[in-house]
Formats: C-alpha cells, sequence, structure tokens
C-alpha cells in the first residue's frame, strides 16, 4: 500500500483533516524563507494534539545541527527530511533519528551520489533555481523506475495533486507520495476537499 505524507502544515485544522483521512505522516516545515514555515513552538502545540501514531516529519534546508535537534526534541519528530546541500557526513550524525534525503531533479538523476547518502530514504523533487521545494511542478517521474541500485524507499513529490497522484504512482512506483503546494488554497492554508481526494486516489494504487 503506498504511504501518504501530506507537507507544509501549518494549523491545527488542516492537521487533523489529513489524519482523519489517514494519511500516514504530516510534515512541518522549518525553514523561514517558505511560504509554509511554522515556528517551531506552533508545530508543538499541534503535534500534542494529535494522534500518538501520527508520523511528524521535520523539513529543513542547510540548519544548524544544533537548531534541528532543539526542535526535534520540541516537536517529537519522528523523521528529519533534509532539503538542501546536505553533505553525506551532515546526514550521519543523526542516525538516531530516520532521515530523508531530499534531491531535485532536472532531467536526470546521478545514481551514483545518491548512494553516497545511507539514509532512511531518498525524496525526489522537481528542481527550481530559486526554491528549495514547494514548486507544484512535475518532473519526469519514470526517471525513479531506473534507479536499479537504490535499496531504500523513495518519497515521489514535487507537483503532485489529486488529479495526477493516480498517474504518478503508475509512473515511478515509489513506496510514498508527498504532497503540498497543489492541495492548497492559498500559501500554508489546505484545501480539505483536495487533501481527502488525494489521500483516497493515492489509497486505491498498489504501486
Amino acid at each position: 500500500m503506498i504511504k501518504v505524507k501530506i507537507c507544509g502544515i501549518t494549523n491545527l485544522e488542516d492537521a487533523l483533516v489529513s489524519v482523519n483521512a489517514s494519511c500516514d505522516a504530516l510534515g512541518f516545515v522549518f525553514y523561514k524563507k517558505s511560504p509554509r514555515y511554522i515556528d517551531p513552538r506552533k508545530a508543538a502545540e499541534i503535534i500534542k494534539k494529535l494522534p500518538r501514531n501520527t508520523i511528524k516529519v521535520g523539513v529543513f534546508v542547510n540548519a544548524r545541527e544544533k537548531n534541528i535537534r532543539r526542535i526535534a526534541k520540541l516537536c517529537s519528530l519522528n523523521m528529519l527530511q533534509f532539503h538542501g546541500h546536505e553533505s553525506p557526513q551532515y546526514c550521519a550524525r543523526f542516525g538516531n533519528f530516520k532521515v530523508i534525503k531530499a534531491f531535485r531533479v532536472k532531467n536526470h538523476i546521478d545514481e551514483n551520489e545518491l548512494l553516497e547518502y545511507h539514509p532512511f530514504a531518498y525524496l525526489f523533487d522537481n528542481y527550481f533555481p530559486s526554491k528549495a521545494g514547494g514548486t507544484g511542478k512535475e518532473f519526469d517521474w519514470k526517471l525513479i523506475r531506473h534507479l536499479d541500485r537504490i535499496r531504500r524507499p523513495v518519497f515521489l513529490s514535487g507537483g503532485l495533486s489529486e488529479r495526477n497522484v493516480r498517474r504518478a504512482i503508475k509512473e515511478a512506483r515509489p513506496a510514498w507520495v508527498d504532497a503540498s503546494s497543489l492541495l492548497e488554497k492559498t500559501p500554508g492554508r489546505k484545501d480539505h476537499k483536495k487533501v481527502r481526494e488525494f489521500i483516497r486516489r493515492a489509497r486505491r494504487i498498489h504501486g
């Protein structure tokens, strides 16, 4: 069964709608330049009101290790998603967490670069020169199917919506789908109908 992460959560209502629609994980963006940034203290208050089995993912971009550990503790994070230029050595410092290392895809994926890392999972998003993520744009999802040496879960991100998630799953065959901007009414505010429909459609496909 495909697992679902709803990212860019900024308020309790969106979090509860996503959880009640049976998503597997929620993503909280701790990158101040993002329109979906959430203050760690606010995130912690939201997380306290969620079911205990909800997977909480903290999204960071080139952040200081000390700050990541402080936020992870405050928010009881289960996974850390590194969406910047973090090195393999940097990622390895967080061995007590499940680390998701994100890669932004242009027109190919360098499998040798991926194998320098040893994360819990890889995440693939569309490349956009001025944004670290949340572009709402697709890339060639079929590229993921040709990663023969990857033996870790793959998160598919970038341009996913309720309209294309079924096609995305069939083309890329990921373990997870991860959506954010195309499920919004405005940046940081989810369209609840789209969230429910995205999860429903993703659940109907087994990869």
